[in-house]
């Protein structure tokens, strides 16, 4: 799995993009009746893009711990705390919030030696907490509480790998939200850490050899200091630490110094035979496969797959033989078998062929292939034998989203999750020996989800093109056009939107709103040619699609466009910022969260340079044109009605360098005509999303539905 992309969204996004009310903020007062935005001074700033002069002239919020920033930043958050303490449903909207969250989550349970291990949040823990457990009725024991490692909740576990024999767990830290992460080791037995201690690693996980001895992991150099969350990141590196050893002991294992943009995902297989190494290049799907033979200590790299044609999931392998999902010549995936002793594309043997359906994944548990497919956006369980043969599909409980099916070859059980937009995440047991799912944990939430409808629909795009979209309210929702509607959209990196379950969209929906989801091109829905559709040349469908959802919302009588919100994070915040400025009087408000607004210097912090796969770059003149068209901050127009918008980001976040926020939030606010306001929330402890404190998620929720309240005039009954 790629994971130096932008933030993958499903639950993630929609439940982890909001800011903390911070200690000290002013109290509730009269809202202005117009508002005077902070001073956000203009530089004579002007570079040339193939013959474009392209004017910056806020390039100074770049610079993050200026002091014009610091004040910039200062100023901008007591604005927008003053005008959301104003709004007298905001207490409410945070308690109904609260008392709902106070529920027992569970992540998935997995086995490692004799040993169960799992996470649960009792409800309304900043962080959850992970637990083992000798047998699976057993008594669970406290193996790491993060909740204890700082006082806001903002150090958050990023990592876990456990050794062969469940008995030391190498984990990641990270803090305030930043991708940076340390490694630390514990012992299971105890509770204890051991001395090792690692730094600069991001973009990785750890994978031990069978011996328990050590584990391999990626890094980068030390930044320069004070360029920690700014400094782009190049020439990454797999490194093997040995238990007991100093960092700078660590063996290097493979390093590429002709390919600075190379990074690399290394695995020890089940059988302790091969380290596989996963060569991403950005966040391009298409990947190298590198394999190294473990049980020879001199033995050199193997490239297995060494061209940039396809993308290649290792499953796992039987001796030299290497299953993979693929979409080499399937742009809806297959699972082929490579022999590397005779690697060449004629031998591979395929599988299971392309289906109708897309095949997100591949897992490999008691001699079985569990296959999961996505069909119009929700899941499909499919059982294969090792040579492809279908044994059973296996019941769901409903239209919704399962995932996990993790474990080992010689494993009998495996554990899933199933999620709908009504149905909170449980999970289950699945006994492959006789296809039995049983409930492990199941959560009970404060609500009845027989007072909540979902439907899928389908419409078409500016071109024609037919888009699925799911919408959720209410039973007994009047089609009078007047119904407040949130409209999140994503579509890009070929992360997939699927069905699942949201407190605070559970509240929207008791506030009466509407919550829609539409399944944009840019996406992985389809499979390649449906996220190929939505890249580089072709990003402006991905607006035409969203647009085109809102439209149809309004036709069919769901909402009108003053009723209208829309939001998104990350690449869904680009998406939210470019629809607004492209169509202002379609909405009513927009919510762009920890977006992509300056398309021309992405690619100039941190890891946006990686995003070169989906956007373009701004230094080909082709995609420049492309790029610039669309471009957030680049299309704002002075003297436009602009809709209600609340913009929010993180100062920590090094994925998207919140500079992209702060820019476009002073060009908007100098631009608004409109007596809608434009207003940003910084959080000075967070980063891009991942690990975000319950606290924080609540308030930040809270404070946008109360956002809504306020601008879409919606006055729930008591």
């Amino acid at each position: 799995m790629i994971v130096q992309g932008l933030l993958t969204p499903v639950a993630v996004i929609t439940m982890q993009l909001l800011i903390q009310f911070p200690a000290g903020s002013p109290p509730a007062a009269e809202s202005p009746a117009k508002i005077t935005y902070p001073d956000s001074a203009k530089v004579e700033q002007v570079d040339d893009y193939h013959g474009t002069k392209v004017a910056d002239p806020y390039r100074w919020l770049e610079e993050l711990d200026s002091n014009q920033t610091k004040a910039w930043v200062d100023a901008q958050n007591q604005l927008t705390f003053t005008y959301l303490g104003s709004i007298a449903q905001r207490e409410a909207i945070q308690q109904r919030l609260t008392k709902l969250w106070d529920f027992e989550r569970y992540g998935l349970p997995f086995k490692e030696g004799e040993r169960y291990f799992y996470a649960k949040n009792d409800g309304l823990q900043n962080q959850s907490v992970w637990y083992s457990l000798d047998q699976l009725d057993g008594e669970p024991r406290l193996l790491l509480d993060p909740n204890t490692l700082s006082k806001d909740g903002t150090v958050a576990l990023s990592g876990l790998a456990i050794s062969e024999d469940g008995n030391l767990m190498a984990y990641g830290l990270s803090q305030a939200g930043s991708d940076w992460q340390d490694w630390k080791v514990r012992d299971v037995r105890t509770g204890k850490d051991l001395e090792d201690q690692l730094h600069w690693i991001k973009f990785s996980g750890a994978s031990w050899t069978h011996d328990n001895q050590g584990f391999f992991y990626g890094r980068y150099a030390e930044p320069q200091k004070g360029e920690e969350l700014k400094a782009q990141n190049y020439y990454h590196k797999i490194y093997y630490h040995k238990l007991g050893t100093e960092q700078s002991a660590d063996q290097l294992v493979y390093e590429r110094p002709d390919q600075k943009e190379w990074g690399f995902g290394a695995s020890v297989t089940e059988d302790g035979r091969y380290l596989i190494i996963q060569v991403w290049k950005g966040t391009d799907e298409r990947n190298l496969i590198f394999y190294k033979d473990l049980t020879q200590p001199e033995s050199k790299v193997v490239e297995l797959i060494n061209e940039f044609e396809a993308a290649y999931n290792f499953i796992g392998n039987d001796g030299p033989i290497f299953w993979f999902h693929t979409d080499l010549n399937a742009p809806r995936y297959r699972v082929i078998a490579v022999d590397t002793a005779k690697s060449g594309k004629e031998n591979y043997r395929e599988l299971i062929a392309q289906g109708a359906n897309t095949l997100a994944g591949v897992g490999l548990v008691n001699d079985q292939l569990i296959c999961n497919y996505m069909q119009d956006a929700h899941t499909v369980i499919q059982l294969h034998k090792l040579d492809g043969t279908p044994i059973r599909e296996l019941p769901l409980p409903g239209l919704g989203s399962a995932g996990g099916f993790g474990g080992k070859r010689t494993y009998t059980e495996t554990f899933y999750s199933f999620t709908s937009f009504t149905t909170p995440g449980t999970i289950y047991r699945l006994d492959m020996t006789t296809g039995k799912s049983s409930i492990f944990r199941q959560p009970k939430v404060d609500f009845n989800p027989e007072e909540y409808e979902s439907r899928q629909v389908f419409y078409n795009s500016k071109d024609g093109t037919r888009i699925p979209m799911f919408i959720v309210h209410k039973k007994g929702l009047k089609l009078d056009g007047n119904n407040p509607t949130y409209l999140y959209g994503y579509g890009g990196f070929n992360a997939s939107l699927t069905p699942s379950f949201s407190v605070g969209n559970l509240v929207w929906m008791e506030l009466g709103g509407v919550y829609a989801l539409a399944n944009l091109r840019g996406g992985g829905e389809y499979g390649k040619d449906w996220h190929e559709a939505g890249m580089k040349l072709n990003k402006q469908n991905v607006f035409d699609d969203f647009i085109a959802a809102a439209e149809w919302l309004i036709a069919n009588k769901y909402t009108n466009s003053k009723k209208l919100a829309i939001g998104g994070g990350s690449n869904g915040g680009l998406l939210v910022g470019a629809c607004l400025v492209q169509r202002p009087e379609l909405f009513a408000a927009a919510l762009p969260a920890v977006g992509v607004m300056d398309m021309l210097r992405f690619n100039k912090f941190t890891i946006g340079w990686a995003w070169e796969s989906d956007y373009g770059s701004p230094q080909n003149a082709e995609e420049f044109k492309a790029i610039f068209a669309y471009s957030p901050l680049h299309n704002i127009k002075s003297g436009v009605a602009y809709p209600a918008t609340l913009i929010t980001t993180g100062d920590h976040d090094d994925r998207v360098f919140p500079a992209h926020s702060f820019k476009f939030a002073a060009a908007l606010q100098a631009a608004q005509a409109g007596p809608a306001p434009v207003l940003i929330r910084i959080e000075t402890r967070a980063g891009h999303g991942a690990g975000k404190p319950t606290a924080k998620i609540i308030e930040e929720i809270a404070d946008r539905w109360t956002f809504l309240t306020k601008v879409l005039e919606i006055n729930p009954k008591e």
